[in-house]
Formats: structure tokens, sequence, C-alpha cells
């Protein structure tokens, strides 16, 4: 491992302590560079190097004299788009086995049981990501609420509660596929699959075209 990827390791784990483990909350005074490097099993050149990161993105801020503290204001949301592209990659891998288990169903139940608001709800969403794609706007926001509309759509609220884990995976994947125009343009033609099932209502198309779609993107971003 590089000097680099390691110190990118470090700043994951003090974040972990922060935003997880809540170990150090806002305005927490971090141990001293000693106890800190042993603790982690780095060197004090490796733990400076990460803290520095962190403080680049506004979680870790220096006071001359006192130490490394949490910062008063931090955000623990940016802490969810914190991720290099290659720890993108790791966590985008574990995110898609979940989205291939549970999205084709959710696309089939869906399909059976939206009401006609509801559908229209998800085709207008699946139209407006291609509008998003062909204009080169940041598309996550609206990719969400495609999938969000279609979960909601199966009337299941345990599925409801596992959103969140569905948002991950779709930031990642839209970082990731940003430098991949094959990528984005698979986007669309899987989109219009699913939905012409689920117009047709036709819930098993509906779920092998959810499945393909998220095989298409993995196979894509490299995270098979």
């Amino acid at each position: 491992m590089t000097q680099k990827r390691l110190s990118d390791s470090v700043a994951d784990d003090i974040m972990s302590m922060i935003a997880i483990e809540k170990r150090f909350l806002p305005g927490d005074k971090l141990p001293n560079e000693n106890e800190f490097s042993v603790e982690l099993n780095v060197s004090r050149t490796t733990l400076r190097e990460a803290i520095r990161i962190l403080v680049t993105n506004g979680i870790l801020e220096i006071k001359r004299g006192r130490g490394t503290f949490v910062k008063e204001d931090i955000d623990l949301s940016i802490m969810e788009s914190f991720d290099t592209i290659s720890e993108a990659k790791i966590n985008a891998k574990d995110l898609y086995e979940m989205r291939l288990i549970f999205e084709p169903e959710a696309a089939y139940y869906a399909t059976i049981r939206a009401s006609e608001a509801e559908l229209e709800s998800i085709l207008e969403y699946g139209r407006q990501i291609e509008q998003k794609i062909k204009r080169k706007e940041d598309r996550t926001e609206v990719e969400q609420k495609f999938h969000q509309s279609i979960v909601k759509a199966t009337h299941n609220e345990f599925m409801e509660k596992l959103m969140p884990v569905i948002y991950q995976a779709i930031d990642k994947g839209v970082i990731l596929s940003k430098k991949k125009e094959s990528a984005i343009q698979e986007t669309v033609t899987d989109h219009k699959l699913i939905m012409e099932f689920m117009k047709s209502r036709n819930p098993e198309g509906a779920k092998s075209a959810m499945q393909i779609h998220i095989l298409h993107a993995m196979q894509e971003l490299g995270i098979e």
C-alpha cells in the first residue's frame, strides 16, 4: 500500500470514529500524535497526512499550541461523500450486490401494486433522468427519486427503510460513471426498458429489466 493510500485509509478510520462510533464529537480534541499513531499502528508522518486530509475536507481543525480538534460546526453528512474513487469502488461492490438482491423484487411488486398516480410519478422521474443526462447535469437526486418512487410503490414499509442503502449505491454509481459515457447511455436504455414493462404492468419484465440495469452498472463500473 502506498503512503498516499495508507493516509486515506487512516483518514477513513478517524472519520469512522467520529461519524459511526461517536468516539469523538464536534469540538472534541483528538489524542496526541504519539498516542494516536501507536493506537492506529501507523507512523506519525502518515497520521499527520491523514489529519491534513481531514482538515482540508472541513472535518478537523488544528488549534496552534492546543492540538487537533473535531470542528464544532461539522456537517456529518459530508462524511458520506468523502470517499475517494478507489474506496467508492470497494463500497460500491457491497452496495450494488445489495441492490441486485433487493431492487428487482421491488420493481416486481411495484409493477403489480402501484396506483396510476404512483406509476405516472415513476415514469416522470425516468423522463427527468434522461433530460438531465442529455443536458449533462447532475442526476443523483432525480435518480434517487426514480428508485425511491419504485420502492414506495411496493407499499412495503420495510423495503422503504432500506432506501438509504440504495441512495448510497446510487451516489457512488454516479461518482464512478461520470467519466464513462457508455455507462451513462446504458442507464438511459435500461431505464426506458424498466419503464416500458411497468407501464404495461408486466412484473416479470420489470424485475428482469431492473436486474439487467444493475448488472450493467456493475459491469461498466468494474465492481463485479
